[in-house]
């Protein structure tokens, strides 16, 4: 998810800042947002929208285009391409037709919100909030009136006596329903009241007073304080005195007057820009569904991508080994967890198969070279016997005839055509035990012992020549031929003495060492034998051609060691490596 939003950061960049613009505009033509509502405002804003909305399909466009060509195109399979298509289709259409109900729905919601059902309603709300607070004002003209007749008739009675005053006030207050009866004078001075406590008095304007200073009707005070509808009036039959009374109304109605006034305000602003809300609701939800469907069809390639780039490395190399090429290799793709195991399982068989053609091809081609061993074996047996006895008789019959000065050159010549007949002799050797290489016979033996038992015959050989051998535990059961297991140890190691000597004829000083490790992994044996000798520098192309039976580098040599030991290591299920190292060679035996 990470790597996927690194990758399309400025897809998202622009989606946001497209998605802000959306709603911006929605709300200037609801004209709850910071820029002004007017004609040029809303026109820039749908023009910067429209740009912005272009560019983010063209963007889109083009990363599923690229996508495309990266995750589908590269894999070469039509069923790919095929899915995606399918896949993009049905998101797509159910998309579109979402998109057309919901803005259809939207559309049909607005036109219901302007009803002229809900218009009585929200102007009837507000008118009957209005008519109650001009109720209230205007009951309080009516009652200053009241309280200021019985005030004025009263007068002679009153006396300027506080106590009567605030006897008759309080029972004006309980017949009127009025909370504040105040008589003051010209300075807003209280002279008389109904309150226990003076601090709550709160004189009335002063432009009010002055407009009652010379006028005996009553005047409403509109722009009281909050939740207050006041009145005051001159009082006739005093010098100087006016009534001032106060009527608290409902502590929420000029909250709900404010909020019914801006409801109405709202509405009719929402009535006016109608066509303008649909066009910034419809770029907000294209907006939305476009990204929606961008994930959706990115997440498709990238899944299907996953899927058929497997299944289509599996086309491909089993199409290789029908054509009978068993180097061919899945590659191993970062997948779902059941394609990974499936790839290695696949690669696994391939592997098996092609070292059972291996084992196949070594035992045919031994079993080849085995039957011409055997031929020349016989063949070439057969007259060295007569001829040793031609010798001999030649040398018994001519060596006393013969003069003393040729007698040295003829007994010379003599011993070469014998040492010529050995060495034929040990060749034919050679073939017959190759010819007659036996089966082995497996038991179980200590693969520690086989190797230091070869080590003590060898350190004899070259004493300059140092043999390195640690084991990590002084036991490893293995069930194998010794005889046959101790010949490939002997002949590895023989073959690493010699190389060293050979590089020792024609290079100075240097390290004369050879290092035999042996790992017990959980499903193989292996054992390594590393020596600074001359390496297999010559064999770089093809390094197995060694293996082939009467191939030899050396002077005297008959090419079948090697060729012996690989046959003995693979009816061992097992396989035999050559590796070019810096100053050496490295050669590894592995039994599975």
């Amino acid at each position: 998810m990470i790597e996927f939003l690194k990758k399309n950061i400025f897809i998202i960049i622009l989606s946001s800042i497209t998605l802000f613009i959306g709603f911006l505009t929605f709300l200037t033509f609801i004209d709850r947002s910071f820029i002004e509502l007017n004609q040029n405002n809303l026109q820039y804003l749908l023009i910067v929208n429209i740009f912005l909305l272009i560019l983010l399909f063209l963007f889109i466009f083009l990363e599923v285009k690229r996508s495309i060509k990266i995750d589908i195109d590269k894999d070469g399979l039509k069923s790919n391409k095929r899915y995606i298509t399918y896949f993009s289709l049905f998101t797509l259409i159910p998309s579109i037709l979402i998109s057309i109900f919901s803005l259809f729905l939207f559309s049909f919601a607005l036109e219901k919100y302007f009803d002229k059902k809900v218009t009585t309603v929200v102007n009837n709300s507000y008118e009957l909030a209005k008519s109650y607070v001009e109720e209230v004002r205007n009951k309080i003209e009516s009652d200053i009136i009241l309280i200021a007749f019985d005030t004025n008739k009263s007068a002679k009675f009153l006396n300027d006596n506080p106590k009567e005053y605030e006897r008759f006030l309080k029972t004006q207050k309980l017949i009127r329903d009025i909370d504040e009866i105040h008589i003051i004078d010209q300075n807003k001075k209280l002279l008389f009241t109904n309150l226990d406590d003076l601090t709550r008095y709160l004189p009335p304007l002063d432009r009010a007073l002055k407009l009652v200073l010379d006028d005996d009707r009553p005047l409403k005070i509109i722009n009281a304080p909050q939740n207050i509808s006041a009145a005051i009036i001159r009082l006739q039959a005093f010098e100087n005195r006016f009534l001032y009374v106060v009527k608290y109304l409902d502590k929420d109605i000029s909250k709900y007057l404010n909020e019914s006034q801006e409801a109405i305000n709202f509405y009719y602003t929402v009535e006016e820009r109608s066509t303008g809300i649909k066009i910034s609701f419809a770029i907000i939800y294209l907006i939305i569904v476009t990204l929606l469907l961008f994930i959706s069809i990115t997440i498709a390639i990238r899944f299907s991508s996953r899927f058929f780039r497997s299944i289509n490395n599996l086309i491909l190399a089993s199409t290789a080994i029908g054509e009978g090429d068993l180097s061919s290799k899945v590659p191993e793709i970062k997948t779902d967890k059941d394609m990974e195991k499936l790839n290695k399982n696949f690669n696994s068989m391939i592997n098996r198969l092609k070292d059972q053609q291996e084992k196949l091809i070594i035992n045919e081609r031994h079993e080849a070279w085995g039957n011409l061993a055997r031929k020349l074996a016989h063949e070439i047996k057969n007259p060295l016997t007569p001829i040793q006895l031609s010798i001999d008789r030649l040398k018994e019959k001519y060596s006393n005839q013969i003069d003393s000065n040729e007698k040295v050159n003829f007994e010379e010549n003599l011993k070469i055509i014998n040492n010529q007949i050995n060495q034929i002799g040990n060749l034919v050797n050679e073939f017959s035990d190759f010819a007659r290489m036996p089966k082995p016979i497996f038991k179980k033996n200590n693969l520690i012992d086989i190797i230091k038992d070869n080590i003590k015959l060898l350190s004899e050989i070259d004493l300059s020549i140092k043999i390195n051998f640690v084991p990590s535990k002084s036991h490893l059961e293995f069930e194998c031929d010794k005889e046959q297991l101790g010949r490939v140890i002997f002949n590895l190691i023989k073959n690493s003495i010699e190389s060293i000597q050979q590089k020792a004829e024609n290079t100075g000083n240097f390290d004369k060492i050879i290092t035999i490790e042996i790992f017990d992994k959980n499903d193989h044996i292996s054992i390594v034998i590393n020596d600074s000798g001359i390496g297999f520098s010559n064999f770089r192309k093809n390094i197995k051609d060694i293996l082939n039976p009467y191939f030899t580098t050396k002077k005297n040599g008959t090419g079948l060691g090697l060729s012996i030991v690989n046959k003995i290591i693979n009816d061992h299920n097992g396989k035999l490596n050559f590796f070019s190292v810096p100053n050496g060679a490295k050669v590894e035996i592995v039994f599975y």
